[in-house]
């Protein structure tokens, strides 16, 4: 009896356990969903969202669209040979971006690196990643002068930033047998990276890679507003001069060759992943 006593005490003691985790649990969710539409309604006041006055309004936009057709093809040349130095600025931006975030990366993965080499790696990468291209290109015009190579510059710093933070969370989701079959073999770090991280790494990488490539020619046909080189320097002068029909040309250029680099990508992502 005393033992069947007891069991009955220690069920009850665990289902009065379970119930206040229960109740934690409930209470947690009940506060992040309070917490969660403050935060809405906060952000919804300090954007100062007007849908109404944005349907009122609604035909200025279609009026000022109308005044960008017909488009002007007549320099058409011109701003392909512009497009292409885009997409060349967008290649090498993602590239060198691309070689630096493989170390930094590892040097900001917890499962790699002590904590006193992650965390200020983390924040390097989130200053890169935080400052906007335009402003980057701005600084390395003043130190290169206008053209192309601010722009790329400009691109690699800040992809940096992004792919390297990708790459950590990669990094950080490995199965970890193939690094602990490596380093049974008494193999170095550097060698349990090499044999044992990265190839398990390697096709988000580059799908990664691939994404960010696409924003990056995106990114790069608005640099020229500063000076950067591009297509951006004949959109940013066709919109000074007023000359929409220019503008709606070099919009459509855009827009193809954007949508042949998504095609190329996809093709190339799905044969990867």
């Amino acid at each position: 009896m005393k033992a069947t006593y007891s069991n009955q005490e220690m069920s009850a003691e665990v289902a009065q356990m379970l119930a206040k985790e229960d109740k934690r649990v409930t209470t947690g969710k009940v506060i992040f969903l309070v917490a969660t539409i403050a935060v809405l309604i906060f952000s919804y006041r300090q954007s100062e969202l007007n849908f109404p006055l944005l349907l009122q309004r609604g035909g200025n936009m279609v009026e000022y669209t109308r005044s960008y057709f017909p488009p002007d093809f007549s320099y058409w040349q011109t701003y392909l040979e512009d497009t292409i130095i885009t997409i060349s600025m967008g290649i090498w931006g993602t590239l060198l971006a691309a070689i630096a975030a493989v170390p930094l990366s590892v040097l900001a993965s917890e499962n790699v690196c002590p904590v006193w080499i992650v965390q200020p790696t983390r924040r390097l990468l989130d200053a890169m990643r935080a400052i906007n291209e335009i402003v980057f290109a701005l600084v390395f015009v003043v130190a290169v002068g206008l053209g192309p190579f601010a722009g790329v510059m400009a691109l690699f710093v800040h992809t940096a930033g992004a792919l390297g933070k990708l790459f950590s969370e990669a990094v950080e989701a490995i199965e970890p047998g193939q690094v602990e079959g490596v380093r049974a073999t008494g193999a170095s770090k550097i060698q349990e990276i090499i044999f044992g991280i990265i190839p398990q790494v390697i096709p988000l990488w580059t799908s990664f890679t691939l994404y960010r490539f696409e924003s990056n020619v995106r990114a790069a046909s608005v640099l020229g507003i500063v000076g950067a080189g591009g297509i951006g320097v004949s959109l940013y002068q066709s919109f000074q001069s007023f000359d929409y029909g220019k503008v709606c040309a070099i919009l459509i250029i855009l827009i193809l060759a954007t949508s042949i680099i998504d095609t190329i990508s996809a093709k190339l992502r799905n044969s990867l992943v």
